[in-house]
Parts: structure tokens; C-alpha cells; sequence
């Protein structure tokens, strides 16, 4: 991992920092950030927040409720998600793993960050990105997300580490606070929704930290 990388990532936190502040990102109780952390694989955040909002009409907004409906119900739920087989199928794998393992997310909470990630991955349907987003936003966890938005950006200014050495190299620079790293986060998705999913490289305020 080279200085030039870690330095980069320093100015990317401090520019995009400037430019967006603070926003409030993603807050809700424990079940529901990992349900959300699900729901939320391909496809736009909006969706999400529709699905959310209809388990919870229903009464389905829980792991308890998950792991004791039938898929069918939790299908037409999330349905407006994509690919809402796959995913009811992942949420069942979850609610089942954290009820039988676990018996609430009381508990989880109280394991430690090595043993939840590792426990998470172990579920179906649950890798590294949806594991540390239910580590960093519904556990408070000082584990940074790393997604394609990120991997796209760290690219485009020359930070060349893969996604492992990546998330390495961001949680050495970034102080060990779960609401900093929810924040760069936040930061880079907005941005990236902002200049990379439109195209707008020509105007690319990091562009010119690529040297």
C-alpha cells in the first residue's frame, strides 16, 4: 500500500467532506438496517424505501417475522427491489441464521467485529460489501464499506489496491469511529451518483488527484 494512495484517500475524505457535510444516512434499528442491507444489492435506494415501508405495513420489518413467513409473502413485499426471489431467499438465510446463532441482534451486538463479519459472510447471499454495511451501519462498527461506487473512484484518481487491501488501506487512514465511517461513505455514494452514474468526468473535482 503506497503513501501516495493513503494521502489521496486523506483528500478525498477532507474535499468531499466539504462539498457535502453531514448527512444523515441510513439510521434505523438494527433488523431493519440489515434487512435494508439486503434489499438495498442492485438496485437505487428509493426501491428500498418502498420495500421497507411495506414490510412494516405488513408486520413482516423484523427477523423474527421473516424467518417465521412463507417466501411468497415476503416476494410480494420487496417485490419494486429486483431479483425479489433471490432476495426473499437471502433474508430468510439471514433471519434464520441470526434467530438460531444469535436470538436477537442484542446479542450480536455484543460479539465481537471479526466474529460478526465472519459469521456474515458465512450466510448465503451475504459478501463482504453487505456485511460490513450491517457492521458499519446497524452495529456501529468502524468498518468501511467498499463498493463499486468507491472501487470506481479510487481507480479513476489512481489508487490501484484491490477491494480487501482497499478497505485496509481506508480504515488505517480514517480515525476508529463508525459515524466517520458512515459519513465517507455517504460522501463518496453521493458523489458518485452525482458525477460518475451521469457521466459528468469532465467536471470531476477529484480528477485531478490522479498524478
Amino acid at each position: 500500500m503506497s503513501a501516495s494512495s493513503s494521502a489521496k484517500i486523506a483528500l478525498i475524505t477532507r474535499v468531499l467532506g466539504t462539498k457535502y457535510g453531514r448527512i444523515d444516512w441510513w439510521r434505523g434499528p438494527p433488523e431493519e438496517v440489515m434487512i435494508g442491507a439486503i434489499l438495498t444489492q442492485q438496485t437505487r435506494w428509493e426501491h428500498v424505501n418502498k420495500a421497507l415501508t411495506e414490510l412494516k405495513r405488513r408486520g413482516l420489518c423484523s427477523l423474527r417475522a421473516i424467518d417465521e413467513v412463507d417466501s411468497v409473502t415476503i416476494e410480494s413485499a420487496i417485490r419494486c427491489t429486483g431479483f425479489y426471489r433471490i432476495k426473499a431467499q437471502r433474508l430468510k438465510s439471514l433471519a434464520s441464521h441470526v434467530n438460531s446463532v444469535y436470538g436477537d441482534t442484542n446479542i450480536m451486538a455484543e460479539k465481537p467485529t471479526h466474529h460478526l463479519r465472519e459469521c456474515l459472510m458465512g450466510v448465503h447471499g451475504i459478501g463482504a460489501e453487505t456485511a460490513d454495511s450491517i457492521l458499519c451501519y446497524a452495529f456501529q462498527r468502524p468498518c468501511f464499506v467498499i463498493d463499486a461506487y468507491t472501487e470506481r473512484i479510487c481507480r479513476c484518481i489512481g489508487i490501484t489496491e484491490k477491494r480487501q487491501a482497499l478497505k485496509t488501506l481506508f480504515e488505517k487512514v480514517l480515525p476508529g469511529d463508525a459515524a466517520v465511517h458512515q459519513q465517507v461513505h455517504a460522501h463518496i455514494v453521493e458523489y458518485a451518483k452525482e458525477f460518475c452514474a451521469k457521466k459528468r468526468c469532465g467536471e470531476c473535482t477529484l480528477a485531478s488527484l490522479n498524478g
